[in-house]
């Protein structure tokens, strides 16, 4: 069996308990590099077969899993944060259908939650926001022309934007012919949860330069939107006194 797993977004404690249960249980490790902790991998027993996936490509993953399953061996493929987020999963799943390898996946927290959480911010503020995209500039992997960032920026909702560190410039620029403006506010967190995390707060016209001082142009989401600031919402009706649900009345 094969379980591919969410490590999470960098912090030990952030994976699942059911993600640390099956690095305890591997015999054969396969992990996503520099993007994972490498303190994860002192949750795995004596013994345990590791290998760095950076320093492989598709034909050497998939020999090692095939490998390991012809000894009878359990694999994880450990990915970053969660791995139905740009992990490239499938195809290694459908390398493994024509196999005929048994596999399971085990869902993590993505960075974008692990940034919203150092921030102790909310993406879904009522009058504010109620939606957030997920997406990344394109680069050396293309993205869909109706995904552009500017036709994505133009719902002025929250947008976590992964991958993009290195175009940040671009990023503001594209941003902007979106609709979106100089002073939207921004969030720029590199290495979100892991003890050398760091955070900017700022705004659009100022998201490039305030990075480029601080030092980060990889391994870093932004955030954009006035939910970042977490100002100028509606209450929500949830725990409204007023407001009447299955389980509580309304009072007054």
């Amino acid at each position: 069996m094969v379980h591919f797993v969410g490590a999470g977004p960098g912090a030990v404690d952030l994976i699942t308990v059911r993600g640390s249960k099956y690095l305890q249980e591997a015999d054969v490790v396969i992990y996503a590099g520099s993007l994972v902790n490498p303190e994860l991998l002192t949750l795995c027993r004596e013994g345990v077969e590791i290998y760095n996936s950076a320093e492989m490509d598709l034909p050497e993953i998939i020999e090692a899993m095939k490998k390991a399953y012809a000894e009878g061996k359990t694999v994880v493929r450990l990915h970053t944060g969660e791995p139905s987020l740009y992990g490239a999963v499938r195809e290694q799943m459908d390398a493994l259908d024509r196999l005929g390898i048994p596999y399971d996946s085990c869902p993590g927290v993505t960075a974008a939650f692990g940034a919203a959480a150092a921030l102790n911010m909310e993406f879904t503020l009522p009058g504010v926001s109620q939606s957030l995209i997920l997406t990344r500039m394109a680069g050396r992997t293309s993205v869909p022309e109706y995904e552009s960032i500017e036709s994505l920026a133009a719902h002025q909702c929250s947008m976590a934007i992964y991958l993009s560190a290195g175009m940040l410039p671009e990023l503001a620029r594209r941003l902007a012919i979106g609709g979106r403006s100089p002073d939207t506010p921004v969030a720029v967190i590199y290495k979100a949860t892991w003890p050398e995390e760091k955070r900017i707060h700022t705004t659009l016209s100022r998201m490039a330069e305030e990075a480029a001082k601080a030092g980060i142009d990889r391994t870093a989401i932004v955030l954009v939107g006035d939910a970042v600031i977490g100002s100028g919402y509606t209450p929500s009706k949830l725990y409204d006194p007023a407001f009447e649900t299955g389980y509580r009345p309304a009072k007054g």
